[in-house]
């Protein structure tokens, strides 16, 4: 039979489908949009998964097209690029990546980039000049403490902090003082903090902004690497941007490196900006790979949650832990009871852990582990275990990591997706090594 749209009988070209978010007046949840959102198999010849796009450059249909491409990644218009242009500035692999990024918060918009770290240096480098002020809460990633205090500071930046369970009063006295010092260029916060597992307040954070700045406040960005996107939202709690080491929980089986940024239209227009001239941009394969992997993103974390809980259980009453610091135990009517009650949905499943000793026992514990395996990182499907103070936190200067609470007896473990039975009995077998 002919086809009434080709009369030559040709078969007729696939066309794009509308990407369907709601059926009827049911918001499609996260978890379903993972499997398609961003993406048309029409526009590659009916695949069901994206492929991956390995080009560096893209072709334009005039030379008019190109010149409004790039008026969009230049800023010489507003809007950014109609279309795609070279794979520094995007791709369709970044692009349907940033769209599902998006998606967990019910962000405005989204970006990818090749690490957690080159994500905030982005960050920083779009928003701060010299003479301008960060204010951030502590303890921080270190790499991210490095990057404030020394690479910055190089630059004429300054920094000051407050501890990550702090009042909105104390949160307030901060600002004040760094606002007699300089512009207050970017609020930064992390939490839980790594690796205390303390949490930030970021209600109360706004509200000290808002009274302090008014109508011209500096942006809060937040890292939310240890309990996002599953079981915090903190753009609902007042952040104007998420920050990400998707190496972590998105990516989830410890075989890449991106990081990512989600939040405000216009404040991540802004970070574009800087990201389509430092070359920051995830590279196609791995926004590939992140694809597949969003896809049981909430399977993982709901598995490693629930072995997370057993293994904190076991371990809480131990002889030989000391404390346990697990947002599941969170003292009832304390003040980080009622953060994780207003901000959290879940407790995640990595915890710091401090063993009774100093370092030569959390060594021995460590040293003796044979299903959790000693490496940094987490949110991966294994279980991992590390010293902070000897190995992630190690260039921070010793009084500082005193007073924040890395101490030599302080492990951090992430769980992964193995057996819980299977995991205490590993753990109890460490601990009675000690």
């Amino acid at each position: 039979m002919d086809n009434p749209e080709d009369p030559a009988g040709a078969a007729p070209r696939r066309r794009p489908k509308p990407d369907v978010t709601a059926i009827g007046n049911r918001r499609l949840r996260p978890a379903t949009l993972m499997m398609g959102h961003g993406y048309d198999p029409a526009l590659s010849e009916g695949a069901l998964k994206p492929p991956i796009f390995l080009t560096s450059t893209f072709v334009f249909e005039s030379a008019a097209e190109g010149r409004r491409h790039f008026e969009g990644v230049t800023g010489r218009r507003p809007g950014g690029a109609e279309g795609l242009v070279y794979s520094r500035f995007n791709g369709p692999n970044q692009e349907i990546l940033e769209d599902r990024l998006g998606v967990w918060e019910d962000a405005e918009d989204a970006l990818s980039f090749s690490s957690g770290m080159s994500a905030i240096a982005t960050l920083l480098l779009t928003f701060c000049q010299p003479g301008d002020m960060i204010v951030h809460s502590g303890p921080l990633y270190a790499a991210t403490e490095t990057l404030i205090a020394r690479i910055l500071g190089r630059l004429g930046i300054g920094w000051l902090d407050f501890p990550a369970g702090a009042t909105e009063a104390e949160i307030a006295a901060t600002l004040s003082a760094a606002k007699a010092r300089g512009r207050v260029a970017l609020i930064y916060l992390e939490s839980p903090a790594n690796p205390t597992n303390v949490l930030v307040d970021v209600e109360a954070v706004r509200a000290a902004r808002t009274r302090l700045f008014g109508d011209a406040p500096p942006p809060i960005a937040i890292d939310n690497t240890f309990l996002g996107p599953l079981w915090q939202k903190p753009l609902a709690h007042g952040a104007d941007l998420s920050v990400y080491s998707l190496t972590k929980y998105a990516g989830g089986h410890s075989d890449l490196v991106a990081g990512a940024i989600v939040g405000d239209g216009a404040l991540v227009r802004e970070v574009r900006m800087m990201r389509n001239t430092l070359g920051t941009i995830t590279d196609p394969h791995t926004a590939w790979m992140l694809l597949r992997s969003l896809e049981t993103l909430e399977l993982r974390m709901e598995r490693a949650g629930a072995n997370a809980a057993r293994v904190c259980a076991f371990l809480k009453d131990h002889p030989k832990v000391a404390h346990v610091g697990y947002l599941g135990f969170l003292e009832p009517g304390s003040r980080q009871a009622d953060i994780y009650r207003r901000h959290c949905s879940g407790a995640g499943s990595t915890f710091s852990l401090y063993l009774k000793g100093g370092e030569a026992e959390a060594f021995r514990f460590l040293d003796s582990l044979v299903i959790a395996k000693l490496a940094v990182s987490l949110g991966g499907t294994e279980t991992l275990a590390s010293a902070p103070a000897a190995m992630t936190h190690l260039s921070v200067p010793e009084e500082r990591k005193a007073a924040l609470g890395i101490s030599p007896n302080l492990v951090r473990i992430s769980i992964g997706v193995e057996d819980p039975d299977d995991l205490v009995a590993d753990f109890a077998q460490a601990l009675d090594a000690i």
